[in-house]
């Protein structure tokens, strides 16, 4: 599954334009009046637009107008994370931070790019400082869920997710589904594969079209000896995301268990092309291990049967 754990980006400010209407004897506005909300407000257009690169020159000419404008130092650190410079995303809202001790998104911001950098510690720091600030905000207590998720504390984690659910808005249905989706992974992480069942079930629910809640179901299924039940899940993984390697390793040693020993060949010879597609090698030649051995059961059974 490589990283479980979807990362949650934080929901940009926004800001709404004003655009004055200038009468006819009006003279045109020279460069001098532009103001840095000015060049802040035509970065967020073009966050919105996905033009990331021509924000960030934006909120560049923002601060360069108003030197400790917190919010330009924010903004900027998203556009950093869009692109993945977590590095420098982290200066920005540290800078934020530095002007604006009580910036809220700021502390979000850092956090995510904290996790991102797999620095899971500093980003619990910052995500309970955001709690602090906003403690009826869901994102801190998903984000610090996660973070504590990956750190390995996945009691903590539970616990973080079961806030998230009380602060949600309950009409953003596919932000439930994360949530129950990444519950039920720490509940399987923790053995327990009944609750992790009902978070899987309920993810699936609000969001039928999301393959990693059925990846998920599926291994739960595995793990119970629910071969069929593996079989389905894995299946609806496929229609969602042909190309879903795993997805097809997993659901042929299901196959392979109820004794489909053709389809569950079939199976590992996709997922080695894809994961030879694309460049996963240490996956690639396990998976062609596992056809070998495979294949020598099913020719030891074959002579067995034949004595």
């Amino acid at each position: 599954m490589g990283n479980l754990w979807r990362l949650f980006v934080s929901v940009i400010i926004v800001f709404y334009l004003t655009f004055l209407t200038l009468s006819a004897h009006s003279a045109p506005l020279s460069i001098t009046q532009i103001t840095a909300s000015d060049f802040l407000e035509l970065g967020v257009d073009k966050m919105r637009g996905g033009n990331y690169q021509e924000a960030i020159e934006n909120f560049n000419q923002a601060i360069e107008v108003e030197k400790d404008f917190a919010v330009a130092y924010s903004d900027r650190c998203l556009a950093h994370l869009q692109l993945q410079d977590y590095h420098q995303a982290i200066a920005d809202c540290t800078q934020a931070i530095n002007f604006a001790p009580d910036n809220f998104e700021a502390y979000l911001n850092r956090g995510l790019a904290l996790y991102r950098e797999g620095d899971y510690l500093n980003a619990i720091v910052d995500y309970n400082r955001a709690v602090v600030l906003k403690p009826s905000d869901f994102r801190a207590y998903y984000n610090r869920a996660l973070a504590r998720a990956g750190d390995g504390k996945d009691s903590e984690a539970i616990f973080d997710f079961n806030l998230a659910l009380t602060q949600i808005p309950q009409i953003t249905s596919l932000l439930l589904a994360d949530i129950y989706n990444d519950r039920g992974l720490a509940h399987f992480l923790l053995q327990d594969t009944q609750a992790a069942m009902l978070d899987f079930n309920l993810a699936i629910r609000l969001n039928a079209n999301d393959y990693r809640a059925y990846f998920n179901r599926g291994c739960a299924c595995g793990r119970n000896r629910d071969d069929f039940g593996a079989v389905r899940d894995f299946s609806q993984v496929l229609k969602l995301n042909p190309s879903n390697a795993q997805a097809y390793v997993n659901r042929g040693i299901a196959r392979y268990r109820l004794g489909y020993h053709l389809d569950a060949m079939s199976d590992l010879q996709k997922a080695s092309k894809y994961f030879d597609n694309q460049g996963k090698r240490v996956a690639y030649e396990k998976t062609l291990d596992l056809l070998k051995n495979l294949r020598q059961q099913i020719s030891s059974v074959t002579e067995i049967a034949l004595l």
